[in-house]
């Protein structure tokens, strides 16, 4: 049985007060630089464990993930799931995977910075929005 489907609304009360600013800030980030992308919730809970990050929302442009909103207790994450495509010029992109990249956010203001607007504009732009 799958997990119901919880809307990006109730997740953001559920999210510790401490990081609530820091999502939201990131949310307004990736909405600013593509308003038209879809916003898809996870179906997730809070993680049991403080090390794993809770996967927020994606947004998709014509059924393909761009970019992530996930948080951890302290902070947030941007992820970005062709990350390694992306030539961020700065050295802001965290991760190996093998496709996936991720910008850590320890306050509003690192989502806001224009590094991480860039990186935002960049995924979506390579995505073909």
């Amino acid at each position: 049985m799958s997990p119901p489907d919880v809307s990006l609304s109730v997740q953001l009360k559920r999210i510790p007060s401490n990081v609530r600013p820091i999502v939201k800030a990131a949310l307004k980030t990736v909405k600013e630089a593509a308003p038209g992308a879809d916003e898809i919730a996870y179906r997730s809970q809070p993680p049991r464990s403080k090390s794993a990050m809770w996967k927020l929302v994606r947004y998709a442009v014509d059924g393909v993930n761009v970019v992530g909103v996930g948080t951890f207790t302290d902070h947030s994450t941007i992820f970005f799931y062709r990350g390694r495509e992306l030539d961020d010029g700065g050295g802001l992109l965290q991760g190996g995977g093998k496709d996936a990249r991720f910008v850590t956010l320890r306050s509003p203001d690192d989502a806001q910075r224009p590094a991480v607007k860039r990186l935002v504009r960049k995924a979506f732009k390579l995505a073909g929005a």
